[in-house]
């Protein structure tokens, strides 16, 4: 089950994701993302994961798509912030000292 709540500001459009991006509700997500943006382009979007507790690989994919549409994704836990590193490229670099 998945819960997306839209949070319709002037300065950000948010989409607040809780429970699991998986099966029938990543498609749920792109339905809700293409008709939010098909009537507004907000300045900024943004996927806050800090609800979600499981994405499978259809998921994970969609959350890449949107990050190219450039989506900014919040997340919390070692899990997500995991995932979105890989989908934004922005692994943290070992120090020469490690």
């Amino acid at each position: 089950m998945l819960r997306i709540t839209i949070h319709d500001n002037p300065e950000v459009l948010t989409f607040q994701l809780e429970g699991r991006l998986a099966g029938p509700w990543v498609q749920e997500l792109h339905d809700c993302w293409e008709s939010k943006l098909a009537s507004r382009r907000p300045s900024a979007t943004r996927l806050d994961l800090r609800g979600v507790t499981y994405v499978d690989a259809s998921g994970k994919q969609l959350l890449a798509e949107l990050h190219r549409q450039r989506a900014e994704l919040l997340a919390a836990g070692c899990l997500m912030k995991t995932l979105v590193a890989e989908i934004t490229h922005s692994r943290t670099r070992p120090t020469p000292d490690a």
